[in-house]
């Protein structure tokens, strides 16, 4: 769902409450379309994260790390310029509309004093990021809109900032109970939720759902299933909830535990609900992962094309091996026609078709003995005939042995590019992507020019997650192959213990006993918990983990970077919660 006006009321509440008279530290443009702050609060630092991009678009405070590129773009580099040291002293969201200005106290080049405003449009497809100055003129934009973009409006540095187009729809929170009767008689036959949307500004279905099922006991109740008093009562308890700054952002999960609706009020309609005690918090679980994946699409688009079709091209050779090895078990019928061929080859003339020979293997129930009926080369003589079968056997035994060796290593290889598109489904940083186009450059699934920029390797130890158990040991958890094979082999001591997702592609998770003797069963059970996070039962209610200390690994023979194997183990069922393991976080 689209982050609604409710909703950026709410932000902005939060924003007044806890971030009036914060000041700018440090400006990021870790993303094309995304801008974190990095500020100085009454109450500590907080990152305040504005997002305009057409697919995730939010403004809030944020505790996901985001890693900072090494040069930053021009637009990064002019809030710098102006907002380095820059006092927040108001927040505004005019005529209930998604669009958040923030209004910044900061000195010009000559020392005066002097207003910013950063103006967030929170629009979808059509979001966008403004800085202006105190007469609000444009100073820069994230996105450019001119006349071959839009007719209607154009944002450019050096013009004056004008609103988006007003739409045709009433400002809720200013509508009087004779305005509401009249939209309601007018609104006729229709689904009531669809009536609210198209009649009242910022206001997303879910919204409206709500406001239908607490009129009528339905969230798909139509305009005639309500009288007009009870859909106002409703209405006017969320429009005073808005104006009174008394939000409860909640969400709706599903049975899988992913998340289904959000709003800045209890879904009531939606039975029972989980609230956060902030808006931001809210929009971190909800982007958090959407983020995460869409930038993955993104700049690994072209790794998911080499990993994908690799996956495929594998499965193809191996179905095909499968069918020719099931084949070579007609291995032993050629044999079984050669020794009777030669067992009765008195009876056998140079220029027969066929014969039928008695097997005398083939005993019946009546005590008779089967018959064999063989396709012979009238061209050759029965005991070249006899060769010939034991030539086809001799084939398919030695055809069954290669076989089964080259399934083997197809089977290893799917395993390993399994482990690839896991470990990108984890990445979270362009590092994390950087280090999977190094391991698929050495691998050799393609040229190190083509995989890593430059032709370059990345410098310096692999970025590997960090957390910390209740008890205070240090857990690492690598987030890729690379990073797999660092922390186990290059880190951990003998003595360290060693987790992985069972049978399944996953991280390898550490956990650094640094002299401190042996952890309770609290800390063996959060450092499994991280291990069936980073693995391909992500989501999954319940995961078993195998545990074993690190010295009783050994890199697999010929396998691939970061595969090892064990064979004294221990193992844990356990139910990772997410938020949990994201408190233990070293950030």
């Amino acid at each position: 769902m689209a982050l609604d006006a409710g909703f950026l009321a709410a932000i902005a509440a939060e924003f007044k409450e806890t971030a009036m008279g914060a000041r700018v530290e440090k400006v990021y443009q870790p993303e094309r379309d995304t801008v974190v702050l990095q500020m100085r609060t009454f109450a500590g630092g907080k990152r305040l994260l504005i997002n305009a991009g057409s697919a995730n678009p939010r403004v809030g405070f944020t505790s996901i790390p985001m890693e900072n590129p090494q040069n930053p773009p021009q637009f990064c580099v002019l809030l710098r310029k102006h907002l380095s040291g820059a006092k927040l002293t108001d927040v505004r969201q005019p005529a209930f509309e998604r669009v958040l200005i923030l209004e910044w106290e900061t000195r010009d080049e000559m020392g005066f004093l002097c207003k910013r405003l950063l103006i967030a449009e929170i629009m979808g497809k059509y979001s966008n990021l403004i800085f202006t100055d105190e007469s609000e003129k444009i100073l820069a934009v994230l996105r450019p809109v001119d006349f071959t973009t839009s007719t209607k409006r154009q944002v450019l540095p050096g013009m004056r900032y004008e609103m988006p187009p007003p739409q045709e729809k009433a400002n809720p929170l200013t509508c009087t109970r004779e305005a509401f009767s009249a939209f309601f008689v007018e609104g006729g036959d229709r689904p009531a939720d669809k009536w609210l949307t198209g009649t009242f500004l910022g206001l997303s279905a879910t919204v409206a759902r709500e406001i239908v099922y607490r009129a009528t006991g339905r969230s798909d109740a139509m305009l005639y299933d309500g009288t007009e008093q009870a859909f106002f009562d409703a209405f006017d308890a969320v429009m005073d909830m808005i104006k009174g700054e008394r939000f409860a952002p909640s969400m709706f999960f599903n049975e899988n535990g992913k998340p289904v609706e959000y709003a800045f009020l209890p879904l009531t309609h939606y039975g029972e609900v989980r609230t956060f005690e902030s808006p931001s918090a809210l929009l971190d679980e909800w982007f958090g992962t959407r983020d995460r994946e869409a930038r993955v699409k993104q700049r690994a688009a072209d790794v998911l094309h080499i990993v994908n079709n690799a996956h495929a091209r594998v499965l193809h050779k191996l179905e095909l091996q499968r069918g020719e090895l099931a084949r070579c078990e007609e291995g032993e019928t050629y044999r079984k026609a050669g020794d009777l061929i030669v067992a009765n080859c008195y009876r056998l003339e140079r220029g027969m078709t066929k014969v039928s020979l008695t097997d005398y293997e083939d005993l019946r129930p009546d005590g008779s003995f089967g018959q064999v009926e063989i396709e012979l080369d009238p061209r050759l003589t029965p005991t070249a005939n006899a060769q010939r079968f034991y030539k086809k056997y001799n084939k398919s035994k030695n055809a069954r042995v290669e076989l089964t060796r080259q399934i083997e290593l197809g089977e290893r290889e799917l395993i390993y590019l399994e482990s690839v598109l896991t470990a990108l489904q984890t990445a979270e940083t362009p590092t994390d992507l950087a280090e999977i186009r190094e391991e698929l450059a050495r691998s050799g699934y393609a040229s190190r020019g083509k995989m890593v920029p430059n032709g370059q390797k990345k410098g310096g130890a692999p970025a590997y997650a960090e957390y910390r158990t209740s008890g205070g040991y240090r857990v690492l958890c690598g987030k890729n192959n690379l990073q797999n094979e660092y922390i186990t082999h290059k880190v951990a001591s003998k003595t360290d213990y060693w987790f992985h997702a069972k049978n399944m592609p996953g991280s390898h998770v550490v956990m650094l006993l640094e002299g401190k003797g042996e952890p309770d069963a609290n800390d063996f059970t959060e450092a499994a918990s991280i291990a069936a996070l980073y693995s391909a039962a992500q989501g999954a209610p319940m995961t078993e983990v195998d545990y074993t200390t690190v010295r009783q690994l050994k890199k697999a023979p010929g396998g691939a970077l970061g595969f090892v194997i064990y064979h004294t183990n221990w193992s844990a069922i356990v139910s990772p919660d997410k938020d949990k393991i994201n408190a233990l976080r070293v950030k």
